[in-house]
């Protein structure tokens, strides 16, 4: 088993179920506005009653599209971790690491440790994307499994400043309604990661949402070349 670039955990958001969805955007102190900072995590069917999965990961938030808007940092590996036995340690990872334009995948597999720490085991290749600019490029594996790595609008909505002046005791009105409220995020981008994988890729589930379905339980980790 070859392995390569032992790395340390920097940032860890978690999503417990395949349907559910969170937004960060705020890191702890070491990770925030930094190459590492995860913004959101989804974990999704692309379709009702598909047997497929998705998972985007969402990293560096607030990039204006008129600045040389952030590039993925080739010292930071990103890490989905899957928990396929409900214990909430990581059975399965797909890795992404970025090379001279090129998002490459890895896994899923057994991690050789679990844990904030992540080494990149090459023998285990997912596929590799050109990391998209202008025109969004998707590139699909002989497996089924469809990659993306490039910019992607801000999904999150949220009245930052509104927020703000609540908890501060500064607004009695509370939040504002939908046609008032401003969202600072409009018109930003993220460094986004995207994969489709099917599900026999991943093995089963005893995981359960609060819905009662059964689902796998995950969570992404970001880290940084020691």
């Amino acid at each position: 088993m070859k392995k390569s670039k032992l790395l340390m955990g920097l940032s860890i958001l978690t999503v417990l179920g395949v349907i559910l969805v969170a937004a960060d955007h705020i890191d702890a102190p070491s990770t925030t506005g930094t190459t590492a900072d995860i913004a959101d995590f989804y974990a999704f069917e692309p379709t009702e009653g598909s047997n497929n999965t998705v998972f985007a990961v969402d990293l560096q938030s607030n990039i204006l599209p008129d600045l040389a808007y952030g590039t993925f940092d080739e010292d930071v590996l990103t890490e989905i971790n899957i928990d396929t036995d409900n214990d909430l340690v990581e059975d399965l990872v797909i890795q992404a690491i970025p090379r001279n334009g090129t998002m490459y995948f890895f896994g899923p597999y057994a991690p050789a440790t679990t844990g904030l720490d992540g080494t990149v085991l090459t023998d285990y290749p997912l596929g590799a994307v050109e990391i998209s600019a202008n025109t969004a490029i998707v590139e699909t594996t002989s497996d089924g499994v469809s990659l993306f790595a490039g910019p992607r609008q801000d999904a999150f909505f949220f009245d930052f400043f509104q927020f703000n002046k609540v908890i501060g005791g500064e607004a009695p009105e509370g939040f504002l309604p939908p046609e008032e409220a401003s969202d600072p995020f409009d018109g930003t981008n993220t460094m986004s990661l995207v994969v489709e994988i099917p599900n026999t890729m991943l093995g089963t589930t005893t995981g359960q949402n609060a819905l009662g379905l059964t689902v796998y339980k995950t969570w992404v980790t970001t880290n940084r070349k020691q």
